[in-house]
């Protein structure tokens, strides 16, 4: 009794509750946190301590496939970084094959020069590079200009720029497998305010979410840049949010 109970109490606190034991938290330090919220998917949540914000809990993925994994966003420094590969490597018995960086911030690759010096390839849009370097931020090393397919075990996960919002360089990661979509921080997690707007593009902001949901309506789970995970919810209170702008 005294088991179900603590269970009953452990849904309840977990984001967005859960329905199996596969959404409660199954990692987390005073720096790092990790949960599994599908069959190979998993938040990653790290801190960014900021002037205007405070502490700032930082949302990542991992898909996991066939003893490969690839991350999305990296933790905000390279130790944080150092402490995630580890847990990969020992606790789920994966290689990472490769890192993605969303855009040029350094909640996206504030901890990339970790995984370079583990020989871990990564990955961002060229417009995410040239930022990178221009705001004196470790630059991803392979770049492509609209989509890019990368595999996981036998698995796929699509990389996608549909437009400017947060960020001019924004882009979005689709794991069809699990129907996860990570849209960092283009998309808000319900409830949010505006945020950092000082690399973005408000006016365009709800046309890019709009056209992350019409190709990726399917998704079942959304991870924001920041906050809670949620469903389609979060790409439409997003676009409500943007959309007198």
């Amino acid at each position: 009794m005294k088991i179900n109970l603590y269970i009953l109490i452990a849904c309840l606190l977990a984001p967005g509750g859960c329905r199996t034991s596969k959404h409660l938290d199954i990692y987390e330090t005073g720096t790092l946190k990790i949960r599994k919220i599908a069959g190979g998917t998993y938040i990653h949540t790290s801190f960014l301590e900021t002037e205007t914000f405070g502490k700032v809990p930082c949302n990542g993925m991992i898909v996991a496939n066939s003893g490969e994994a690839i991350v999305f966003d990296t933790p905000t420094d390279d130790a944080v970084s150092a402490e995630l590969i580890s847990w990969m490597e020992k606790t789920i018995h994966c290689s990472v094959v490769g890192v993605v960086a969303t855009h040029f911030h350094a909640d996206c690759l504030g901890g990339l020069s970790e995984f370079h010096r583990r020989g871990i390839p990564s990955y961002a849009s060229n417009s995410t590079i040239s930022l990178a370097g221009q705001n004196n931020e470790t630059a991803p090393q392979n770049g492509f200009d609209n989509i890019l397919v990368l595999q996981v075990g036998s698995k796929s996960v699509v990389n996608e720029f549909l437009g400017q919002g947060h960020t001019v360089d924004n882009i979005v990661s689709y794991y069809p497998e699990d129907k996860v979509l990570f849209g960092g921080c283009l998309v808000k997690s319900m409830d949010a305010g505006k945020g950092y707007l000082g690399d973005a593009n408000v006016k365009t902001w709800s046309g890019t979410v709009r056209k992350v949901k019409e190709k990726y309506g399917e998704a079942e789970i959304i991870i924001p840049g920041h906050g809670n995970y949620g469903n389609l919810e979060l790409l439409d209170y997003t676009i409500k949010m943007f959309e007198q702008e």
